[in-house]
């Protein structure tokens, strides 16, 4: 079987995952226990949120809060930061964001969307255009999650101060954290992190924040992560994100080149007279929409599962909508036939060469002959 939905999900790293395991069965106990071993694993925790920290922003800076998902920091961000005024995002977001800002709407919030280039990146004037004084929260997506666009948050955040200073601007960077290299500025108040698209374990996640930010908390309780997130820790989970994270930046511009040779591989083995590529060159390598005009997308994705390639036609957090055009990619501008049609590839740093030229001729293949057969 060859695994190209790595967007959605990537293989643990057995390695962080082995190194973990002893929280699970030895050093099981409740963090926030008084006993020396509760206390010793809270010890553990500022390890973690130190080490995963340090790999992109600036620990006088910055504080992390763990949480569940990806998910559940993007909407901690969302209705931590939009409480007044209006919300400014894109037409582009994970639909963690976009279903936020909506529920957002439906308390009385009012949200502007700002438009998308063809590639899926925000176009950053008309975003600019529509902040103004009662702009509370700017949500950006650092890594377009479907068609791999990369957002110069940093610039973007610092040209959102200029228009409103007292604005808190905030990224999702899923899809960007531990793929590609960069580091937070102190315009950017909050960012969003996930363990299982780097090689840790589904159900860990983090809202990095500006330690002086003040937000209330999402989730009530026992006052567990400085009060912002009660629940008693995912010790284990959270110990493979550390591992993991520090595992990927380790070698994160060897991982970015393979995967960007991957990429380049499928972009010129897929067959123009079937496929065309929607990604701008400038996108991340790890992702890599394409669309097939004329076939559905959802028909050429079980076709070629059963022919030993997983891939996705979208973002597998949007599949529950139910709805069959993608809104990312007709807001990139595709019409309705092209939409029809999306494929997401996504890469891991573990795929092989020989795994996307196998994956070109069965892509190539599936599309002529349901091609032939509609003919």
């Amino acid at each position: 079987m060859i695994y190209l939905d790595n967007a959605a999900t990537a293989k643990p790293d057995e390695s962080c995952v082995k190194a973990a395991e002893k929280y699970l069965f030895t050093e099981y106990y409740n963090p926030s226990a008084l006993y020396a071993e509760g206390y010793n694993l809270q010890l553990e925790l500022k390890e973690a949120r130190r080490n995963i920290i340090s790999l992109f922003a600036d620990e006088n800076n910055y504080s992390l809060i763990f949480t569940a998902s990806g998910t559940e920091a993007d909407n901690q961000a969302i209705f931590g930061g939009g409480k007044r005024g209006n919300v400014v995002t894109t037409s582009g977001e994970h639909s963690a964001i976009y279903s936020a800002v909506n529920e957002l709407k439906q308390r009385g919030i009012e949200v502007r969307f700002a438009d998308l280039n063809a590639d899926g990146s925000v176009n950053v004037n008309h975003l600019l255009g529509l902040i103004d004084e009662k702009t509370s929260l700017v949500s950006v997506i650092h890594v377009n999650n479907e068609s791999g666009a990369i957002n110069d948050i940093n610039s973007i955040a610092d040209k959102v101060k200029s228009k409103n200073k007292l604005t808190l601007f905030h990224s999702d960077g899923v899809q960007a954290f531990g793929k590609i290299a960069f580091r937070l500025n102190k315009s950017v108040d909050m960012y969003s992190v996930s363990a299982h698209k780097i090689g840790g374990i589904k159900g860990c996640g983090a809202l990095v924040k500006r330690k002086n930010l003040v937000i209330k908390p999402y989730i009530f309780g026992g006052g567990q992560e400085q009060g912002l997130r009660s629940g008693t820790e995912n010790v284990f989970g959270i110990k493979c994100f550390e591992y993991a994270a520090l595992t990927r930046y380790k070698k994160i511009s060897s991982c970015f080149e393979k995967v960007k040779t991957l990429n380049s591989a499928m972009r010129l083995g897929l067959d123009k007279e079937f496929f065309r590529i929607i990604s701008g060159e400038n996108a991340s390598p790890y992702i890599l929409s394409v669309t097939a005009r004329g076939v559905r997308g959802e028909t050429i994705m079980h076709e070629v599962d059963d022919k030993g390639l997983i891939i996705a036609t979208g973002s597998a957090c949007s599949s529950n909508e139910k709805k069959r055009y993608s809104r990312i990619m007709l807001a990139c501008g595709l019409d309705e036939n092209d939409a029809d049609g999306v494929l997401r590839i996504s890469f891991s740093p573990e795929n092989t060469l020989q795994e996307v030229e196998e994956a070109v001729k069965i892509l190539n293949e599936t599309v002529k002959n349901r091609k032939l057969k509609m003919a």
